[in-house]
């Protein structure tokens, strides 16, 4: 039943059957993300991917059938426990193009001007320093690299989710509002930054968690 429920979930967030059947169970059920970002990327064969915060690798799995053999996907997480499930769920995809690297989004294990995209689902919104996190991201991102995050503002949250204090701690306790999050996203040195989907969360999810999440699509350097 948990993990009828967490396919669904998935599924509201905007991944498609085909994608969700396209990869192991045990990744498709353990997305913990606001939407679906690769939904609204350009990512093709070939390119260079940074997954930021990749938990069991779903947008790992989902990118790596994008970017093809000559391409490569790089999942980045601080916990090695997600590592581990993530490297496992590859290798029942049969994932040869992707590997995972231990590390803080704040301070990224990743070369400079070395991918052309990140992606990111729900994660950095958890930084207590976001504005570190992006100035790594613009980084790490090639000359004309661009970065699409799907994540949670405060935006219209209800009142009796901001009076669950555990709600808070696990979800929405370093959130910021929409404008104060694009503008620390400007402020790093991107370019183009706009919203190109939203979606609001009732109160009645499973999680009882109303979330207000946006796609931000941002272009790195000119």
């Amino acid at each position: 039943m948990k993990e009828e429920l967490a396919g669904s979930y998935a599924s509201l967030l905007g991944y498609t059957d085909e994608e969700l059947s396209s990869i192991p169970e045990h990744a498709a059920c353990h997305s913990y993300g606001c939407g679906n970002p690769l939904a609204f990327s350009g990512v093709k064969e070939g390119d260079v991917v940074l997954d930021i915060g990749s938990g069991a690798g779903i947008d790992v799995l989902l990118a790596s059938q994008k970017v093809g053999p000559s391409g490569r996907v790089i999942g980045l997480d601080m916990t090695p426990e997600m590592i581990a499930k993530a490297e496992r769920n590859a290798a029942e995809a049969d994932a040869e193009n992707v590997e995972f690297r231990l590390g803080e989004m704040e301070h990224m294990p990743v070369e400079g001007s070395s991918v052309d995209w990140i992606i990111s689902n729900s994660v950095i919104t958890l930084s207590p320093d976001k504005e570190a996190v992006f100035r790594e991201a613009f980084r790490v991102l090639k000359p004309g690299g661009r970065m699409l995050i799907s994540d949670i503002c405060l935006n219209d949250v209800d009142h009796s989710v901001r009076e669950e204090l555990f709600q808070w701690a696990d979800c929405i306790g370093s959130a910021v509002d929409e404008e104060t999050y694009l503008s620390i996203i400007r402020c790093a040195g991107f370019a183009d930054v706009r919203i190109v989907d939203k979606k609001t969360f009732s109160a009645d999810l499973p999680n009882r968690l109303s979330r207000n999440s946006g796609i931000v699509k941002t272009r790195d350097r000119m």
